[in-house]
């Protein structure tokens, strides 16, 4: 009974202490967190407005030299025009940037915090229009932006107020064996300015991934946003800089640069470190443009990531993960699913409850919520895919669904830069669409026999971004997923290793290096600096005469001994090399002033 006694007692004090810390630590920090104010009003799209309002616009093939035009992808609607800014021109949005972070890097993570707990709150609150707005600029459904936006950056920002200070405090190190009198730290100080250069696909967490990291590792950052994301990003501006004002910072912390090739290469060469998220062949320009100034880059570049299914895994519960991990967002994804390997006891079945879920896919307007699947956000992308599925089939693969192209919820033709769902079975490694990066709303399926001929097919590809495997049986799942050789594995569900924002994200080969996302993203935006000192102010390193200027004769064997003393693999040797060490001590002190 006394037991019990003590058992309730101990609960309800651990529960009061847990209620404590909620409410200090998540309750009343978001009761103070002021609300801001964000002019939306050229942006909101108004119910009465009628297609006549805008008028359709067709993209060049020749970019225009002043101005980044914008537009709907789904529906082909102008949305406007920015400038194409030139190198001085981002070298002064770089300038100020520094201007601003000398005195942000002396902030408080109070302050900090306040920051990101002002941005949550207003993207809380304004789920819907940043989800619009995404929708608008990138074709994507507004399911798919509260997945891919909404959902991940509020996770980030989740995990920077949870842990984000405790990775970027001194780590201290052991000091080894000869050091035992210091004490090692390892310091995260901020780099400066930090230079993002991110893709149109998502376009709001795209902007506010590398700037969560940046700001709250006391960096500045400067951004440029893809040619096809401009209009969007340019709104999600307005969100940050109302929010780091209301936070007491300065909005030149943040800045978005817009234009082409020429106000990449720029930024490159005037930040303190670029990240870069695209394109394989763009990722070797930038990094060729860095290493003009010795910039260090992070290269998240294409992915074509392999999709594992095991025998003895529950099909009917993976297809729907394949699905989404393939359309999510019109495959417009860099860690998308690309390539599914099925072990052949449970190939047909797969096909066979794939193609029903595909077939049942409405593409549509992003906008409309009846619509699972929405646009193509690049012109020319559209006729990439064409082509990878028309040479496809002439080199002998099958179209188990080829779905309606470009048709709306009435039947009408859509107008817009759509592509169907399409499953091709009968594929091969000699097909162009098994061995480059799709990026569309495809699914190529080959089947297999064995556990090592899945993983020979995975690896049988440029691109190492991730993996998923599937199975049953745990340790075959992980025994498969260990041998491929990727940055990422997810072990029965796909690419929740993003939303698990403690894990850094990127990959190897033709994916890129290096990695942003979690503690070695957070840590990669800071100077890493070691630091040694005297851990005791009585105890300091002292050179032993042998040693000092000009040294004594017998000084290479006083060397010899003191290593053997220190690393002797065994009790004998230790002991021996103390002997040694005393012994030429003794010597040393023996000697006359005429003999030194």
């Amino acid at each position: 009974m006394e037991l019990w006694w003590v058992v309730l007692v101990l609960g309800v004090i651990f529960l009061a202490l847990l209620a404590r810390s909620l409410v200090y630590h998540y309750l009343i920090p978001m009761l103070r967190v002021p609300a801001i104010d964000v002019d939306a009003s050229d942006v909101i799209l108004k119910k009465s407005e009628s297609p006549e309002d805008n008028y359709i616009y067709i993209p060049k093939k020749v970019k225009n030299s002043e101005r980044v035009q914008c537009y709907e992808p789904a529906t082909m609607k102008y949305l406007g025009f920015f400038p194409i800014l030139k190198p001085e021109e981002v070298r002064e949005h770089v300038k100020q940037a520094r201007e601003a972070q000398k005195t942000w890097a002396d902030s408080t993570f109070k302050q900090r915090r306040l920051l990101l707990r002002i941005m949550l709150k207003y993207i809380l609150d304004h789920q819907e229009l940043i989800c619009q707005v995404s929708a608008r600029d990138s074709g994507k459904t507004m399911v798919d932006a509260a997945l891919g936006e909404i959902l991940t950056t509020c996770e980030k920002i989740n995990w920077l107020l949870k842990e984000g200070e405790r990775w970027l405090k001194p780590e201290y190190r052991s000091a080894g064996t000869v050091l035992l009198h210091k004490s090692n730290r390892v310091e995260y100080h901020p780099l400066g300015v930090i230079g993002a250069i991110v893709p149109w696909n998502y376009p709001f967490h795209n902007i506010f991934n590398p700037m969560l990291a940046a700001i709250f590792s006391g960096n500045a950052i400067v951004i440029k946003v893809s040619e096809h994301a401009t209009w969007s990003g340019c709104f999600y501006l307005r969100i940050i800089h109302s929010a780091l004002i209301a936070a007491g910072a300065s909005p030149d912390l943040v800045h978005i640069v817009t234009g082409f090739a020429e106000t990449g290469e720029a930024l490159v060469g005037s930040v303190d470190k670029v990240i870069f998220v695209g394109s394989t062949g763009v990722g070797r320009k930038v990094m060729e443009a860095a290493s003009r100034t010795l910039t260090p880059v992070v290269l998240e570049l294409g992915g074509k990531d392999a999709f594992i299914v095991c025998d003895d895994a529950d099909v009917t519960e993976v297809v729907p993960i394949a699905v989404r991990g393939a359309l999510q967002s019109s495959g417009q994804n860099c860690a998308g699913a690309e390539r599914f390997y099925v072990q052949e006891p449970v190939y047909e079945k797969f096909v066979r409850e794939v193609s029903s879920i595909v077939k049942s896919v409405r593409m549509g307007l992003p906008l409309e919520r009846q619509s699972d699947m929405g646009a193509i956000c690049m012109s020319e992308h559209v006729e990439k895919l064409q082509s990878l599925v028309d040479e496809a089939l002439e080199d002998g693969a099958e179209c188990a669904v080829c779905g309606i192209h470009s048709m709306g919820k009435n039947g009408e033709e859509l107008v817009g830069q759509f592509f169907p769902p399409t499953v091709l079975i009968n594929v091969n490694h000699s097909m162009r669409i098994m061995q480059e990066e799709v990026f569309g709303p495809i699914i190529s399926i080959m089947k297999f026999q064995t556990d090592q001929e899945a993983v020979d097919l995975a690896n049988d590809c440029n691109f190492g971004l991730g993996c998923a495997v599937f199975s049953k049986d745990k340790r075959r799942a992980n025994a498969i997923a260990s041998k491929i050789y990727c940055g990422m594995a997810t072990i029965n569900d796909f690419a929740t290793t993003y939303m698990s924002q403690a894990l850094p994200f990127g990959g190897v080969k033709h994916s890129g290096f290096d990695r942003f996302a979690g503690i070695e993203g957070l840590r990669g935006c800071c100077l890493v600096k070691a630091v040694t000192e005297d851990r005791w102010p009585f105890i300091r390193t002292v050179i032993p005469k042998l040693l000092q200027y000009p040294v004594a004769d017998n000084a290479f064997e006083f060397q010899g001994a003191l290593i053997r003393m220190f690393y002797g693999l065994d009790v004998w040797t230790k002991i021996n090399g103390l002997t040694d060490v005393l012994k030429a001590l003794s010597a040393a002190n023996k000697k006359t002033p005429v003999q030194k």
